[in-house]
C-alpha cells in the first residue's frame, strides 16, 4: 500500500528549496465500517494539527530536527494518540513512553525509553542528543536528565485516560490475568457505560512519527510511543531504538515507523529502508515496499512507515487496513488519510 506523494530526481537549489513534512499516528486494523463520519473529523483535525505546528517552523526557515519535534510534540499531548497523553498501559497499570529523533545531516541522535513523567517525551530525547554524549537514557537516568535540564515533568495520572484503562482490563481479563489497582490521583470508575476503545482499530495502536526536509535540504525523523496493551513492565520497543523504528540521513532518506515493535526490531527496518535506498539506488516507494509489504509481511508482523527524501521524495506504506496520516509541503494544501483505499 505504498504512496508516493512527490519526487524529484535532484534537490533545488538553497534558494528554491522546499520543505516537507510528514507525520503519522499509527497503523493497525483500523476500517472504514468501524468509523463515524465525526471520528474521522476529529482524527484528521489532530494530524492537520500537528502539521501546521511544524510546518510553520519549517516555512520560516527552521531545521527538520524543529519541524518534527514540534509535530511529535503535538501528537503526545493529544489523547487519540498511543504518545504522552493516551498511551496505553502496561500489565501493572502504568504508562511507560519512549521516544527518538535523529539528524540525518550529521547523523546525531537522541533517545529515551521506559520513561513515566515527562509530558514530552520527543523533547528529551533531543535534549540526549543534543546536551549529553550518549544517543540513548532510559528509566531513572532519564527522569534525572530531564529533571537536570528543567525539561518539564508531570504527574503520572496527566497521561491517563478512561478508555486507554479499559483497553488494559479488557486484554487482561480476556488473558485471564489479574487487573492491577486504578492509578492513585485519576476520576473514580464510570458508574454509567464503559467508553468503547478510543480507537476504531487495534487497542495499541497509535505510535506518532513525523519526518521532515528543511529549506536546506537536511533530513530528520523522530517517533514517539506508549508502547503495547498490556506489555510487561520494562518492554522496549522499536521507536527508540534507531535503526529499527526511528532513521535519518541525508545520503538515502528519513523514516518514522509504526506497529508491531518486535518484528521491526528484527528487521532493523527503519536502516533498511533507508540502505535499499542508498547502496541498491531504489526509489523511496520501492524501498517501503520492499520492506512493509514483502520482509515484514513475510516474518508475521503487521505495521507501516512514513519516509522521505533530501531529493524531494516523500512516501509512506502500510500492511494494514488503514494508517493515520498525513502530509505537506511548501506551497501546497495539506493532506490527511486514514484508511487505505485513500489516494493521498
Amino acid at each position: 500500500m505504498p504512496d508516493v506523494l512527490t519526487t524529484g530526481a535532484k534537490a533545488p537549489p538553497a534558494s528554491r528549496a522546499r520543505w516537507a513534512l510528514a507525520v503519522h499516528g499509527g497503523a493497525g486494523t483500523i476500517e472504514r465500517a468501524k468509523f463515524t463520519p465525526e471520528k474521522e473529523a476529529v482524527y484528521r483535525a489532530a494530524l492537520l494539527r500537528a502539521l501546521e505546528r511544524g510546518s510553520k517552523l519549517l516555512d520560516a526557515g527552521g531545521r527538520a530536527l524543529d519541524g518534527v519535534e514540534a509535530a511529535i510534540r503535538v501528537l503526545e499531548d493529544d489523547a487519540l494518540f498511543n504518545a504522552g497523553r493516551g498511551a496505553v498501559f502496561t500489565a501493572c497499570g502504568r504508562n511507560q513512553l519512549d521516544a527518538a529523533i535523529m539528524d540525518g545531516a550529521t547523523l546525531k541522535a537522541g533517545a529515551v525509553a521506559g520513561v513515566t513523567r515527562t509530558r514530552n517525551p520527543i523533547t528529551l530525547a533531543r535534549a540526549v542528543m543534543e546536551q549529553s554524549p550518549h544517543v540513548m537514557l532510559a528509566g531513572d537516568g532519564a527522569a534525572e536528565f530531564a529533571a537536570r535540564l528543567g525539561i518539564e515533568q508531570v504527574e503520572p495520572a496527566w497521561f491517563f485516560t478512561e478508555r486507554r484503562w479499559q483497553e488494559l482490563k479488557r486484554a487482561l481479563q480476556k488473558a485471564g490475568r489479574p487487573v492491577p489497582p486504578r492509578p492513585a490521583g485519576v476520576p473514580p470508575e464510570p458508574a454509567g457505560p464503559v467508553l468503547p476503545p478510543l480507537s476504531p482499530g487495534d487497542a495499541s495502536c497509535g505510535t506518532v512519527g513525523a519526518v521532515a526536509r528543511d529549506v536546506q535540504g537536511g533530513v530528520a525523523a523522530g517517533t514517539s510511543t506508549g508502547g503495547t496493551t498490556a506489555m510487561l513492565s520494562g518492554r522496549i520497543g522499536d521507536s527508540p531504538l534507531i535503526g529499527a523504528g526511528t532513521y535519518a540521513s541525508v545520503r538515502s532518506c528519513a523514516v518514522s515507523a509504526t506497529g508491531i515493535g518486535e518484528y521491526f526490531i528484527r528487521l532493523a527496518a527503519a536502516r533498511d529502508i533507508c540502505a535499499l535506498v542508498e547502496y541498491k539506488g531504489m526509489t523511496l516507494t520501492a524501498a517501503l515496499d520492499e520492506v512493509i509489504e514483502k520482509r515484514l509481511t513475510a516474518l508475521g508482523g503487521s505495521g507501516g512507515a512514513i519516509a522521505l527524501t533530501p531529493d524531494g521524495q516523500l512516501a509512506w506504506s502500510f500492511n494494514c487496513p488503514g494508517m493515520y496520516r498525513a502530509r505537506q509541503e511548501a506551497g501546497r494544501e495539506p493532506v490527511a488519510a486514514i484508511f487505505e483505499d485513500e489516494p493521498a
